[in-house]
């Protein structure tokens, strides 16, 4: 039996593998404490779930739904973002929900590009937004990335030849893997690059209502003219801790999201009516919520920044997003820095060119673990670096 190409060529999903490494230390009877996925521990709210309960009593809920949404979860998407961003959406042309924005972003490609097409990724950046460049015959051409200009990429420094090429710009503020931010200013450049080269822009911003120390992330939409190029992929899971019942949505351009739309009218039956209605109550109802969320990851992000500086790894405080991005020590790379963690104190951390190959040198941890695993994987990390302190002392 032949398998395709395409597929062959892919590499693993990189969490497809942290899970692994899980499971092996795990049939071994060791204690694992996982930094790695970027999943919310904290419970999706009761009034959500009861509206869930109680949508999934009702049997007009148990067919067939509609694949390009419900009219009023596409009327709720468009009040959200009016009441949030101060952006107008028409519910009909300009909003589509999808299965989690991860399944959205997949498809883009296969919407915009044509094989041979080049398309803008970041690096580091999302895995998705390359692999699914790939699956559609595309080729993902790297951004760099860096601390140095505060992990916004230089439109300035790509080559004509190359923008001749290229179909879509991915850009992801506030950004997975690094936690950096990007204001209105970076935005309307975006527009202009996109005008005058005749790109579209996919916007991923499913990080805007995880936000510290009363920072309010901006949304790409509402840059002046954003709605001419692109759109903007959106998600219930990390706004709502809503991981687990796969909801999410594009809005903006109108062309580009009957585009999208007309791709998954053909590949999915749509996102179950019932998940759609709890869908509905969170963006209408009760948003203390997130502040409550957020004040809890921010307690967080605060102990693993504390506890990685004092180890003498240089962490950022992000203002934004589900994780913090830290340097690997001296004498490491992130492969060996990670395998180093794992097999000393059963502690798992995210190497950086998991997300590309300007992620060397860089680990990511996340913030969805609880509390108390937190502090002991932290007390883990410190009773690894006092030992190696010891070591060197030795010699």
């Amino acid at each position: 039996m032949n398998i395709a190409r395409r597929i062959e060529n892919l590499p693993p999903y990189l969490f497809v593998e942290v899970s692994k490494k899980i499971a092996e230390k795990k049939a071994r009877g060791e204690d694992v404490i996982n930094f790695g996925i970027g999943d919310p521990d904290i419970p999706t709210p009761p009034n959500i779930i009861n509206k869930l309960i109680q949508a999934a009593q009702d049997p007009v809920n148990h067919r067939y739904p509609e694949s390009i949404g419900l009219p009023d979860l596409r009327k709720a998407i468009a009040e959200w973002y009016q009441n949030r961003f101060d952006v107008t959406l028409d519910p009909e042309t300009e909003v589509v929900p999808l299965l989690g924005a991860k399944e959205g972003i997949a498809h883009a490609a296969f919407c915009f590009v044509d094989p041979g097409d080049t398309v803008l990724v970041p690096d580091p950046g999302y895995p998705v937004y390359a692999i699914g460049t790939a699956l559609a015959g595309g080729r993902p051409y790297y951004l760099p990335l860096t601390a140095r200009k505060k992990f916004l990429p230089d439109l300035t420094t790509i080559h004509p030849d190359v923008l001749q090429k290229a179909k879509i710009l991915w850009i992801n503020y506030p950004n997975n893997p690094t936690g950096a931010v990007a204001e209105i200013d970076f935005f309307s450049q975006v527009v202009e690059f996109a005008k005058k080269n005749d790109i579209a822009v996919c916007h991923d911003g499913p990080y805007t209502e995880v936000a510290f120390d009363g920072y309010k992330p901006v949304s790409f939409l509402q840059a002046p003219g954003a709605k001419d190029v692109g759109i903007e992929f959106h998600s219930f899971s990390k706004s709502y801790n809503m991981t687990g019942w796969r909801i999410g949505m594009a809005v903006g351009n109108a062309a580009m999201i009957k585009a999208l739309a007309t791709l998954k009218s053909n590949i999915d039956s749509g996102i179950p009516q019932a998940i759609q209605l709890m869908a509905v109550e969170a963006l209408r109802g009760p948003q203390d919520c997130i502040q409550e969320h957020n004040s809890i990851y921010q307690r967080r992000r605060d102990l693993v920044v504390e506890g990685l500086n004092k180890m003498g790894l240089e962490a950022q405080v992000p203002k934004a997003s589900l994780y913090v991005w830290a340097k690997v020590p001296p004498g490491y790379t992130s492969a060996s820095f990670t395998a180093d963690l794992l097999e000393q104190c059963g502690v798992i951390v995210t190497p950086g060119p998991g997300y590309g190959r300007r992620g060397e040198g860089y680990i990511r941890l996340s913030l969805t673990i609880p509390d108390a695993l937190l502090i002991k994987g932290l007390s883990k990390l410190n009773g690894w670096h006092d030992q190696v302190n010891k070591f060197k002392a030795k010699i």
